[in-house]
């Protein structure tokens, strides 16, 4: 099957993220990034059943702690959590209409373009100066992150935006393209730091995500080979062969 087929066959969540909870460790770990204290009040976007609010309020000790989600069934159980916690609230709206601006830390794991561009905006428009941004796998759109604990990143206001793809990829990586081998590393570094796949299945998963990685960067002429590496060519050939995908429709040149 090619890439689509094999997408329609996932379930939803693994293609939104919605309904996927990070574990608490983990959860810890992005707020220590954005060294989460007293003063903060914490926004969660698109919270779903994540702990993020109640470890905020908790844990943290966070003036607000508040998780906007548009699926009123997605948070039945965060809802029934934090019900006697005083510094809590859970808001049921789109976030991109829900008046943030009294915030000050904000998790932010979207994929969707549309979203992070409108976002954004919102963001440069109504929060105070050097308010923070976490966001998963990579800053939101050309933004520059604050600091990087990869997959984790912290990105404060007012933004600072990357004038080239290869400006942006070096801040993160410390080096101006992406070969396979870093791809290998990423994709590896980011299933071992979500700490939600099964063992069984990391590297399997570990190929699939090195290989898209490396793809993108291929694509958007960042990658560091000039032509198509062996290691590639290989583990596309296992992805077709053995667990009938083609990510090849994905590749849209064949030389840079």
């Amino acid at each position: 099957m090619n890439i689509s087929e094999f997408v329609s066959t996932l379930p939803n969540s693994v293609i939104t993220g919605n309904n996927v909870s990070l574990p608490d460790n983990v959860i810890k770990r992005m707020l220590r990034l954005a060294r989460l204290n007293k003063n903060d009040i914490f926004y969660d976007l698109g919270c779903g059943n994540s702990n993020a609010v109640y470890i905020a309020s908790t844990q943290y000790k966070v003036k607000k702690a508040i998780g906007i989600e548009k699926r009123k069934k997605s948070v039945t159980e965060l809802i029934k959590k934090t019900r006697d916690v005083g510094n809590v609230k859970v808001i049921i709206d789109d976030i991109r209409k829900v008046d943030i601006s009294d915030g000050n830390v904000f998790l932010f794991w979207f994929h969707d373009d549309t979203v992070i561009k409108k976002m954004i905006q919102k963001f440069s428009t109504e929060l105070k100066k050097g308010s923070r941004i976490i966001s998963i796998w990579s800053p939101p759109d050309m933004i520059m992150p604050d600091k990087i604990d990869f997959p984790f990143f912290v990105s404060r206001t007012p933004f600072k935006f990357a004038n080239s793809i290869e400006e942006q990829i070096k801040a993160i990586y410390g080096q101006k393209c992406l070969d396979f081998t870093a791809a290998w590393m990423l994709g590896d570094k980011y299933l071992e730091n979500l700490e939600v796949v099964p063992a069984r299945y990391k590297r399997f998963l570990n190929i699939l995500y090195s290989m898209i990685i490396w793809i993108n960067a291929w694509n958007m002429k960042a990658s560091c080979e000039d032509e198509i590496p062996p290691p590639v060519d290989s583990y596309l050939g296992i992805l077709r062969t053995f667990f009938s995908i083609d990510l090849s429709p994905l590749i849209q040149h064949e030389d840079k």
